[in-house]
């Protein structure tokens, strides 16, 4: 006689959702980072509904207000309205953001597998290029260049990517030499695939999943870079809004004005906060061992 064992319904999450996002929401680190990034995301893509004045438009009168139903966060010493310019400088920062840690992790991604696949003094030639970049610090090369070319957010973003390349292809790299051994590659290689073919095919989904939960970590890196570059006059150019400007702009009457300064830091503190809660839960889903280990 054979005893039947019941089966057990699954819940109605793990029917509708997959394994991976319900270890997420099961997470409430990952979920308010998730919810900070959507709030700073949202508020700067959609600046201009949330605006409550033009962000270039100044009011001599009305300078250095303090906050109000009119003006909420006050005004700077040109009377613009200072939450206006927070939103707006959440669009700069974003898009800083968007544009070098993408760039950086494609290139990164590239030339990682490209030195862990390719032939030894290849991966060697790489990997004197990615220490040759890192041994110059962020603020160091950016002096340089805004000696040579001037201060410019393109220029921001350029340095933001060139430095931020090695990080992204010497991970990249480490992950394609762990796999380039392994039966599936070495199965394809005999069958007469091309280089191209297994790098895009059979190793980049095995080794973009770590450089994305970098990428994510990064967004705070890189905001911050820009912010401080900003501040010290060689990114953001007034009148545009950025929030190191506005730090800059109110770093001088912090004493009599606070307001500026704070709503300047509390954006950066709020993006480093989102997104490096988002990235650690990223990591504990994604990571089999970390999660393991709970």
């Amino acid at each position: 006689m054979k005893i039947q064992k019941k089966k057990t319904k699954p819940s109605l999450p793990d029917i509708i959702l997959p394994e991976k996002l319900v270890l997420f929401l099961r997470n409430p680190m990952g979920v308010l980072g998730l919810t900070l990034v959507l709030l700073i995301i949202i508020s700067a893509v959609f600046a201009p509904l949330f605006a409550t004045h033009n962000p270039f438009t100044m009011d001599i009168a009305n300078r250095l207000a303090g906050p109000s139903f009119d003006n909420f966060l006050g005004t700077d010493q040109l009377g613009r309205d200072t939450y206006t310019r927070v939103l707006y400088g959440g669009r700069v920062a974003l898009q800083v953001a968007a544009i070098g840690v993408s760039v950086s992790l494609v290139v990164g991604l590239t030339l990682g597998m490209i030195a862990g696949y390719g032939p030894l003094w290849l991966d060697n030639m790489l990997l004197l290029l990615f220490d040759a970049i890192r041994s110059f610090p962020t603020i160091v090369l950016a002096l340089a260049a805004v000696a040579l070319l001037g201060p410019s957010l393109s220029l921001v973003m350029t340095i933001v990517i060139i430095t931020s390349i090695p990080g992204y292809a010497r991970l990249a790299r480490t992950s394609t030499l762990s796999i380039k051994n392994t039966e599936f590659i070495l199965a394809e290689q005999s069958l007469g695939a091309s280089m191209k073919r297994v790098l895009a095919i059979h190793i980049m989904p095995n080794v973009i999943g770590p450089l994305l939960i970098l990428a994510a970590m990064d967004v705070p890196v890189v905001v911050t870079i820009e912010a401080g570059l900003s501040f010290l006059g060689l990114g953001v150019q007034p009148p545009t809004a950025s929030w190191g400007t506005i730090l800059n702009e109110g770093y001088l009457i912090i004493r009599t004005t606070p307001w500026i300064v704070i709503a300047g830091g509390i954006p950066l503190i709020l993006t480093t906060l989102g997104f490096t809660f988002l990235g650690e839960s990223l990591r504990d889903v994604f990571d089999p061992r970390l999660r393991k280990g709970k």
